[in-house]
Parts: C-alpha cells; sequence; structure tokens
C-alpha cells in the first residue's frame, strides 16, 4: 500500500505562484510513475503532469512551460505553478502508479488540495 498526502494548496491571484508537494509513504518503491492530476468545477479530472522514476516528464498542453513536476529521493513530489491562470483554478490530485507497458496496474490517489485562482 501506499499513502499520498498532498499539501500546498491555496488562494493565489492571476499571474501568481504557488508550490504543491506529495509525501509518499508507506511502500512507494511499488510504484514507478507519480504524477499529478486536476479536477476543475463541473469537470473531469485531467492530466497535469507525470514523472517516472527516471525523471522523464510529461506535461499537458495547456500547463507546459508554466508548471514544472519533480521528485526528490525521499518521495517528495513537487509541483511547482507559475504564471497561474483562472483556469488552474482546481482541485489537485497526487496520483502514483504502478505502470506496465501500457498497462495500469495499480493506482493511488491523495485526498486531493484546493487551488483557487482569483483575478
Amino acid at each position: 500500500q501506499v499513502q499520498l498526502v498532498e499539501s500546498g494548496g491555496g488562494l493565489v491571484q492571476v499571474g501568481g505562484s504557488l508550490r504543491l508537494s506529495c509525501a509518499a509513504s508507506g511502500s512507494p518503491f511499488i510504484i514507478n510513475v507519480m504524477g499529478w492530476y486536476r479536477q476543475p468545477p463541473g469537470k473531469q479530472r485531467e492530466l497535469v503532469a507525470t514523472i517516472t522514476n527516471g525523471g522523464n516528464t510529461n506535461y499537458a498542453d495547456s500547463v507546459k512551460g508554466r508548471f514544472t513536476i519533480s521528485r526528490d529521493s525521499t518521495n517528495i513530489l513537487t509541483l511547482q505553478m507559475s504564471s497561474l491562470k483562472s483556469e488552474d483554478t482546481a482541485v489537485y490530485y497526487c496520483n502514483g502508479a504502478l505502470v506496465s507497458g501500457k498497462i495500469r496496474v495499480r493506482d493511488y490517489w491523495g485526498q486531493g488540495t484546493q487551488v483557487t485562482v482569483s483575478s
């Protein structure tokens, strides 16, 4: 089992920055991809960014150049968000997954943290 706990959400103005963190505990060695997803009000959950154990990153087009995902050796996942827009308002979820080829064998989710960008 893997437990994921997010922190760092809050209220920020348009153009501002915010940093989200996710602490993985339990048996984080069983996951090989971590990522951030978000669910805007009234919409479905969507991918924000992922990072593999090897450090390969993937970003949604809407956040490229503004958000940076990273993971350190202590299993802390971070999402640095800059130049925030009102459309970035959402509940942000930390995800840990065991992926084999194209198959997601197992998924773990955090409880979510609210990010609100005000104009």
